[in-house]
């Protein structure tokens, strides 16, 4: 297992207004309406979610860092967990041609709403029972996700990534290093089930038996 980040760029590069979100209104209802995982949270306010989840090209550069990093070729199968509008299934495909790149997501609206030319490799499906064989994938990615599951599923979705997977895999949870950005998560945060210190995931991982990499998302 290794901490990497690959998403530095994509995320430092978001502007965030942590009180905002805090004081716009009643914050335990827009993280119910998020939770549902529609409308609202990908295309509607800002307060409950995205504010609008537009294709513009920022996953391809990640998605280079990712084929290069795991030597992902022609042919070789990668899944994405929590696929969301399947904007990283599309840019995988486009940095290494050839690609079989399948994703997965709990969002009906999201899928009904994916890029166009990623729609036919995606389904609807939960990271808890994930909806292929054993050993289907060489890769697995799941960004920005697990950490909306409760403890229970997070272990049933961590070895559902083992058991699917071959060779790579990685993650992206959310997580914090200091009391600033502890605060700085629970203010901005919307559908965050779990969230902890890089060693905490470690362990929770090594108890779980995952044993691919993953990077921390800070909220500095």
């Amino acid at each position: 297992m290794a901490y990497i980040d690959f998403l530095d760029k994509i995320h430092t590069g978001t502007k965030r207004d942590y009180l905002a979100r805090v004081l716009a209104g009643n914050k335990a209802e827009f993280a119910a309406t998020a939770k549902q995982f529609g409308f609202d949270y990908w295309d509607g306010s800002r307060n409950t979610g995205y504010g609008g989840y537009h294709y513009d090209g920022r996953w391809l550069g990640f998605a280079k860092r990712i084929a290069a990093h795991y030597g992902l070729k022609a042919g070789d199968r990668v899944l994405d967990v929590g696929c969301g509008k399947g904007f990283l299934v599309h840019e995988l495909m486009q940095a290494v041609p050839g690609l079989s790149v399948a994703g997965v997501d709990v969002s009906e609206y999201a899928l009904a709403h994916a890029k166009e030319e990623a729609r036919p490799h995606l389904l609807l499906g939960s990271a808890v029972s994930l909806p292929y064989p054993d050993r289907a994938f060489d890769v697995v990615l799941s960004i920005n996700t697990l950490h909306n599951l409760q403890l229970p599923d997070l272990e049933r979705a961590l070895r559902e990534i083992e058991r699917v997977g071959v060779r790579g895999k990685y993650l992206v949870v959310d997580g914090y290093r200091t009391e600033q950005e502890k605060v700085n998560l629970l203010y901005w945060q919307l559908t965050c089930e779990c969230f902890f210190t890089p060693q905490e995931w470690e362990w929770i991982f090594a108890k779980c038996g995952y044993t691919g990499d993953y990077g921390c998302v800070f909220f500095e």
